[in-house]
């Protein structure tokens, strides 16, 4: 696969950051619909934000652990591109709402890599594994357990990206995609973007961009 084109900023929660997210230059934004989640919003908040940036960024709902008529509901009431399931959906719950969905994968050993074969669709992406939790975490892992399906697959890599490591990490897997969302958040709040962090971040993308 090609040096990494795509950023998708997540648990955006508000029209504000998803502007923000736009004006930067990401390409894409995630809106956490998971119940657990300190970034969840509700459907109808999903459908404002969607529809503010409509046309300028891919919309991305995360999702968990949810029938397929729910997940289909879901992205219709909220009018998002793609889902991203973040659960733990068995290869049939995404066969059936391909090509609108791609599966996340949380990693810590080869053997949680070797899954992303049973999962169809050309996109994949990995998260660091932390018991109890689903993602969003801030948390990095052994990226060089991706290298491999990164050549195979259109890999997004996620878990505990910052503007500091970024370049680090394009280097060592050279995924399709990052995606952002503790990294480029305001201390301490992880309901709200810091334009100034997301800026970095998006600038330190476009530099190993122009490096290769």
């Amino acid at each position: 696969m090609s040096t990494v084109t795509h950023v998708k900023v997540c648990g955006i929660t508000t029209i504000e950051d998803a502007g923000l997210a736009v004006r930067a230059g990401a390409d894409a934004i995630g809106i956490n619909l998971i119940p657990v989640s300190k970034r969840r919003v509700d459907p109808a908040t999903a459908r404002r934000i969607v529809q503010a940036v409509a046309g300028r960024i891919t919309t991305v709902a995360v999702v968990a652990d949810l029938p397929v008529a729910e997940l289909q509901r879901l992205r219709s009431e909220t009018g998002v591109d793609l889902l991203q399931l973040h659960g733990n959906e068995s290869p049939r719950v995404l066969e059936a709402l391909l090509p609108h969905a791609y599966q996340a994968l949380r990693v810590s050993t080869h053997a949680d890599v070797q899954r992303a074969a049973d999962y169809g669709g050309d996109r994949i992406l990995v998260d660091a594994k932390v018991e109890g939790q689903l993602g969003g975490t801030g948390v990095t892992f052994d990226w060089s357990l991706v290298r491999g399906l990164a050549r195979e697959r259109r890999l997004v890599l996620a878990g505990g990206l910052s503007p500091d490591n970024v370049a680090t990490a394009l280097a060592e897997v050279v995924p399709w995609g990052v995606d952002v969302a503790s990294g480029v958040e305001v201390s301490g709040e992880p309901r709200r973007k810091d334009g100034p962090r997301l800026q970095r971040f998006l600038a330190a993308v476009r530099a190993y961009r122009e490096s290769k």
